[in-house]
Formats: structure tokens, C-alpha cells, sequence
């Protein structure tokens, strides 16, 4: 099971990387979180381009894997967006709402697989 979650992640990484995502991190939560085993955490430019990230991932997440979002929260207008895929989760955030939240440093004990800048 967390090898395709894995395997989601690096999908997810690299469609956010083609699509001029900045700054993103897959992180390896699994021994620390019950209710996913990774998390990517991406900024965005502007509220366009967070929109279009959210939904190229969606789109090649559902090529790739038949697999849809089990759920979508925040909007870009609000500087962030998590997408749930289960096993995978996707947080898209404004540089100020990132340096707000900082989940790379609540989740430090989590392992840094990827950090792409």
C-alpha cells in the first residue's frame, strides 16, 4: 500500500514541478499519521496558478491512477488548498499563508524524501 502511495507522490511532485509549482517538499509521514502516509506541500505564485495546479494534479492523478480526490478544501483566493488522495495529501499555499502554517515544521519528524526549490 505505501508503495503506491509512493508512487502517487512522485506523480504528484512531478506534475507540480512541470506545471511551475515552486518550493515542493514529499514528505514520508507514515510512522507518524494515521489518516495518510504523505504529504507534498507546494507554494504558488498567485491564486491562478495555485487554481491550475489543483486542477492539473487532479486531472493527472485521475489519468495516471483512476483515482479522484477524496476531498478538496480551501480555495486560491484563500492562499491555500489541501487535496486529498487517501494516501497522499497535497497542500498548495501563497508564500505568506506557507511561512504562516509552516507544516514542514510541524511534520519534521516525518522524513524529507524530495525538496525540489
Amino acid at each position: 500500500m505505501a508503495e503506491s502511495g509512493l508512487s502517487l507522490g512522485h506523480k504528484i511532485v512531478n506534475t507540480l514541478e512541470e506545471k511551475k509549482g515552486e518550493n515542493i517538499i514529499l514528505i514520508d509521514i507514515t510512522e507518524h499519521c494515521s489518516f495518510t502516509d504523505y504529504f507534498v506541500i507546494c507554494s504558488a505564485i498567485s491564486e491562478r496558478t495555485m487554481k491550475a495546479l489543483a486542477n492539473d494534479i487532479q486531472k493527472e492523478v485521475k489519468t495516471a491512477y483512476s483515482l479522484n480526490a477524496w476531498g478538496v478544501e480551501g480555495k486560491p483566493d484563500d492562499g491555500w488548498m489541501l487535496i486529498d488522495f487517501g494516501e497522499v495529501v497535497v497542500h498548495l499555499f501563497s508564500a505568506e499563508q506557507r511561512d504562516y502554517y509552516r507544516l514542514e515544521e510541524l511534520w519534521q519528524e516525518g522524513t524529507v524524501l524530495l525538496h525540489i526549490r
